[in-house]
């Protein structure tokens, strides 16, 4: 992409604009044009920091409007739904259950579910241990029903499951008693999500649910960020955009004139 200007010294910000507009008529994506801005402004800095130009245009560059686009999310019954369709018999039901309810009930990426050791999980308190992105551990609570179906898999079948030659401190094992894999997680929420009549499902769905159905029944922010493992509130934020029907409750309620 050429700015015509001789020297970096002649740039002006009458040039980054008409790139930047060039760009967008080209049909680049927003995205993608706010990717440039962001190097732009890298570049600029070097530029005024060796003494190759006396002023820096860049800096009055703004980033186009970028919109998240919003998780898909289940109603509490879809859910529930999801949740239920492992037949009570299949051989491998009960940990197909516990795999949807920590999902669920604790909001954890397939690769936190699939990596949860027996000893960071404690039932009496109703918590588990999650070993999350940068090996940043955090404490999640889970519901009550996710703590039975984690107790009767651990009675039941998980015994079953292990192999003397693949011994493992992993609760969720795959049917040869070898850890259950990352790609297996997909797998079985695809499955299920399949016999139960929904589209588009994966595990980060579930864990859109989870942020999604707990700020819409009134939860913290900050406490909905602190059980995700989110650095940096504006990712916890785009939920708060999904349900719109919250809103309208909070105002029927509180406002003068609803």
């Amino acid at each position: 992409m050429a700015l015509n200007v001789g020297s970096w010294g002649e740039m002006t910000y009458e040039h980054l604009r008409d790139a930047l507009r060039t760009m967008a008529e080209r049909g680049l994506a927003v995205s993608s044009i706010a990717r440039h801005v962001a190097t732009f402004r890298v570049f600029g800095r070097f530029l005024e920091a060796q003494g190759l130009t006396t002023q820096n245009p860049t800096q009055w560059l703004s980033q186009p409007v970028t919109w998240k686009n919003l998780p898909g999310v289940l109603s509490a019954n879809q859910v529930a739904r999801l949740i239920d369709t492992p037949p009570q018999e299949g051989p491998l039901a009960q940990r197909d259950r516990v795999l949807l309810e920590l999902l669920y009930s604790g909001g954890l990426r397939a690769s936190e579910a699939a990596n949860i050791e027996i000893d960071r999980v404690h039932l009496d308190l109703g918590v588990i241990r999650v070993m999350g992105k940068g090996n940043k551990e955090r404490i999640v609570p889970i519901g009550r029903k996710a703590v039975e179906a984690i107790r009767a898999y651990l009675a039941d079948l998980r015994p079953k499951l292990t192999s003397e030659s693949h011994p493992t401190n992993r609760l969720l094992l795959s049917r040869t008693g070898r850890p259950l894999e990352r790609v297996a997680v997909w797998q079985v929420v695809k499955r299920h999500a399949h016999a139960a009549g929904l589209r588009d499902v994966h595990p980060h769905t579930l864990r859109h649910c989870f942020a999604t159905h707990l700020l819409a029944g009134g939860a913290d922010l900050r406490a909905v960020q602190e059980m995700l493992g989110h650095s940096n509130i504006k990712t916890t934020q785009i939920y708060t955009h999904v349900d719109r029907s919250h809103l309208k409750k909070v105002v029927a309620r509180h406002h003068p004139r609803p």
